[in-house]
């Protein structure tokens, strides 16, 4: 008999957990059923299908380069797949993903204000999920190495812009102390003796005089870093202390009339910063690696490590919170983020990359990963019961143990949501032109008085809507032998309230790591961006102004969506969301309103974003006299012939919409996500101790799967999900080994 597993969710982690553990080499040894609330899988990262098939997704989701785990998983679902790319426009997951090698930060100009600083990412060496050599680029040392021929590079670039601001002037010459050693070349056949002599005179007589001194310079810390510990600490420190004054003193004076040498100057600024910290604490040596800082908010560790005031508020480090939502309360004011896993996710961000840095979906989430995963695992045996909302895991009483026995589940206690007609496995996808897709609301017809739940307005996904049509309990031993919680950290006090009541571990994790809620809204728009008036390619920034700080253009999904008449544009919009309190207040079953009014608010709040702030970005999207072009939305209960007529109108009179009425907006898209399995994790300083890891074995028969936990990234995203789902199936399987889950550092 196969062992039972019933793995609890339907986002990245469990999904990865039930992949791994069905996984072909098992032969059968385990059968998974996934419970899931609902009628979609996906957690945070599900989408469905609405009016005009268009997109509609819980947030901006964009893939990035050093998704390893997560690449190399889906790859393999793609090639066990094997759709006939006869019949299917994504059958390999190359068509599904494209490169998105351009990112950027809005950038706020002390002269010119809001403006873009775009970078274009030349492509990696290989792609996503491809073996790796044998060579690690996740160890500490090999960044310190990267980060210096960055610093080198980028002090390249300043020297051409410091030359430019030299009219007429000399141009910059090697200094002689590096003219033997100042090459890569060079410095790497040199002798330590050699190298040593060299630094002896560099700290003596400060011979950094000029940006290419400096160039030389970083150029012999290079070699001096990929000899650690051939060289002490305060030799090092020294010598960055030395660039660091050197550059200071020789781009500082220029960068109040030039935002590129700024901008430089910020990355050398922080790149220093990083380097020196990293030395200075030893964290090559150090077996806990980047979680000996995490007790060090990031901006207060790079500060501590010469970082300036300007560097630290810059977009580079506004963008690196927004991306992690890291804010307290989702207050802008009160940025918090552990300096550790900040520094480890960017390097690995920057640094570990393949073929892009950024990788575009070519259509939903729901639709080019959780559908496809969904097949292939319904083709491997795995039983899916949808409508099913845990209200407990309950553990048995203790006094039921025998001496020297594990604590164990006992039991799952659901609320049945809902039933088919037929008593037959609900059938969640739906064809978009060959393509599965998932819907954005439940095919009632499938549904035991279906009719009767929609005229209710049963919302299925709801954590305040408790109606359910029958209770459903699972016994160990019966049902069930082995348990995978894949829910949010935010649903944990709600589902597993025996842990929590039980284990001051669990206390600690849902009292010390907390969550918060996230908006996002996305809207279709009659012209294109050119029109409207950004000028540049496609891409996502981030470091905006909040309510939403981040946006993404998003033209390339208009040919996946059946409009009447295609809109030229589409936008989506994210942030973190301030909810009536983000603990324990926003989740009581007593406010069922409160999605309502948090939906409301995100509503108002996209309103005043348009009509106050996207000027900065796209300037003729406003009236002259302020105030967004409502008329350029794209209604989707409008005909093909009444939008040709609105695209005259609109395209004859620039005022067109002068009495356009805002109301316009509630025919978009937009989300609230307030759920408590819904909200998004961060990681604040001091909290990374309180994660629990899923090889944690106090159970005899649970683990855990989600983002929140120990996995080795210990951030919100998609790999760390990946990672964690691998590590539970590790946890009862023994597969995949450890050493296989890339970047998870093992003890």
């Amino acid at each position: 008999m196969p062992i039972e597993v019933a793995v609890i969710g339907g986002g990245c982690a469990a999904i990865t957990a039930a992949f791994e553990l069905t996984r072909p080499q098992h032969q059968g040894k385990f059968h998974v059923t996934i419970y899931q609330l609902g009628w979609r899988l996906g957690g945070k990262g599900a989408s469905g299908r609405g009016p005009a098939d268009r997109i509609e997704e819980h947030g901006l989701h964009i893939w990035m380069g050093f998704y390893e785990n997560a690449f190399r998983l889906l790859r393999e679902c793609y090639a066990e797949l094997n759709r006939d790319p006869r019949k299917c426009r994504m059958a390999d997951w190359r068509d599904a993903f494209t490169a998105a090698p351009l990112v950027g930060v809005m950038d706020r100009s002390p002269r010119r204000g809001w403006i873009p600083w775009l970078a274009l990412f030349p492509p990696a060496e290989g792609l996503p999920g491809d073996p790796l050599t044998n060579h690690n680029p996740f160890s500490i040392t090999a960044y310190l190495g990267r980060l210096a021929t960055m610093l080198r590079i980028t002090l390249a670039s300043a020297q051409m812009l410091q030359h430019n601001h030299a009219a007429g002037g000399d141009a910059q010459t090697s200094l002689d102390p590096f003219s033997s050693i100042g090459s890569g070349e060079g410095a790497s056949s040199a002798t330590i003796d050699e190298i040593a002599a060299t630094i002896a005179r560099l700290l003596k007589y400060g011979l950094v005089a000029t940006i290419a001194g400096l160039s030389e310079a970083v150029a012999l810390l290079e070699v001096v870093l990929r000899a650690l510990p051939s060289y002490s600490t305060e030799i090092i420190i020294n010598l960055l202390g030395t660039v660091s004054a050197a550059a200071r003193g020789q781009i500082e004076p220029l960068i109040e009339n030039d935002d590129e040498l700024r901008r430089l100057w910020e990355v050398i600024d922080l790149t220093l910063a990083v380097m020196t910290g990293i030395v200075r604490f030893g964290l090559t040596t150090d077996p806990r690696g980047f979680d000996a800082i995490d007790d060090y908010e990031l901006r207060d560790w790079l500060r501590l490590n010469g970082a300036s005031e300007r560097s630290l508020n810059s977009a580079v480090i506004r963008g690196i919170y927004d991306l992690a939502f890291a804010y307290q309360d989702a207050d802008p004011q009160r940025p918090f983020q552990a300096a550790g896993l900040a520094v480890r996710g960017s390097l690995r961000m920057f640094f570990t990359f393949r073929g892009a840095f950024f990788w575009r979906m070519q259509a939903a989430m729901g639709d080019v990963v959780f559908a496809p995963f969904y097949e292939v695992l319904k083709r491997r045996g795995v039983t899916f019961e949808f409508f099913h909302r845990l209200e407990n895991l309950r553990l048995a009483d203790l006094s039921t143990l025998a001496p020297g026995e594990r604590p164990y589940v006992e039991s799952l206690e659901f609320d049945v949501q809902a039933m088919t007609n037929d008593g037959t496995e609900y059938r969640p996808l739906i064809d978009v032109r060959s393509l599965p897709c998932w819907p954005s609301r439940p095919d009632y017809a499938q549904l035991a008085d279906g009719e009767i739940f929609e005229r209710e307005g049963r919302d299925f996904e709801s954590h305040w809507d408790r109606r359910k049509v029958a209770s459903r309990t699972l016994r160990v031993g019966q049902d069930f032998d082995f348990v995978v919680l894949g829910v949010g950290l935010g649903a944990i006090p709600h589902v597993a309230r025996d842990l929590v009541d039980r284990d001051q571990r669990w206390r600690d994790l849902v009292n010390h790591v907390p969550t918060v809620a996230t908006q996002a809204f996305q809207i279709w728009m009659r012209e294109d961006m050119a029109t409207l008036g950004w000028h540049h390619r496609q891409t996502a920034v981030s470091a905006f102004t909040h309510p939403f700080d981040t946006w993404a253009d998003m033209r390339h999904l208009i040919s996946e969506e059946s409009w009447p008449r295609a809109p030229r544009a589409i936008a989506y919009f994210c942030s973190a969301l301030p909810d009536a309190k983000t603990t324990e207040a926003a989740n009581e079953k007593s406010t069922p309103d409160n999605p309502l009014k948090m939906r409301e608010a995100v509503r108002r709040g996209a309103i005043n974003f348009l009509n106050r702030d996207v000027k900065h970005l796209w300037p003729a999207a406003v009236l002259p006299n302020g105030g967004f072009r409502w008329d350029l939305l794209v209604d989707t209960n409008e005909s093909a012939v009444n939008s040709a007529q609105a695209d005259a109108a609109t395209a004859n009179s620039g005022a067109a919409s002068e009495g356009q009425s805002e109301s316009r907006f509630d025919n978009q898209f937009w989300t609230a996500n307030v759920n408590p399995s819904d909200r998004y994790v961060q990681s604040p300083p001091k909290t990374t101790r309180f994660r629990i890891s899923p090889l944690d074995n106090t159970y005899d028969n649970l683990t855990i799967a989600g983002d929140w936990t120990a996995c080795g990234l210990n951030v919100g995203c998609v790999e760390a999900a990946v990672m964690s789902g691998r590590l539970a199936a590790h946890a009862l399987a023994k597969s995949p080994a450890l050493e296989d889950i890339v970047g998870y550092d093992h003890p």
